[in-house]
């Protein structure tokens, strides 16, 4: 990977791998059942980034659009989801965190579409909270 890159990440096999150029623009927990679907987890945690600052190295994600105007981007040997990206953020790419190397740095700020979460996911841990999606809040 290029050193001149900020972040770095991989999936579970390392075949795809990616590397950043920015500062992530926000980072956040999203509860959308599609989220939840497409990760088989109680919420996904992406970082928001500029698609003009993300390369992909390696293995080509696979793409699947979940939803008209969604694209998710997998690994197509190991399955791992690796990002979320719509319409209604146009120039950005939502990676998924836990596909960065160091992925404890980057903190969330927010919860997304909580009026969807599962009922036993705790919220209180102080972060802001959006009932639903929304282009004026700028996350997915």
């Amino acid at each position: 990977m290029d050193n001149n890159s900020l972040f770095q990440g991989k999936c579970l096999c390392g075949a795809v791998r990616v590397e950043i150029f920015a500062e992530p623009l926000w980072v956040g927990h999203c509860h959308c059942p599609s989220c939840r679907k497409a990760t088989s987890a109680s919420y996904a945690t992406y970082a928001g980034f500029k698609v003009s600052s993300v390369f992909f190295k390696g293995e080509k994600p696979k793409v699947f659009e979940s939803s008209p105007g969604v694209i998710r981007r997998f690994c197509g040997k190991c399955g791992s989801p690796v990002s979320f990206e719509g319409e209604t953020w146009p120039d950005e790419i939502h990676l998924h965190v836990q596909l960065l190397d160091n992925a404890s740095a980057f903190t969330p700020t927010g919860h997304t579409y909580v009026k969807t979460r599962m009922p036993w996911v705790s919220m209180d841990d102080g972060l802001e909270q959006f009932e639903a999606f929304s282009s004026e809040d700028n996350q997915p």
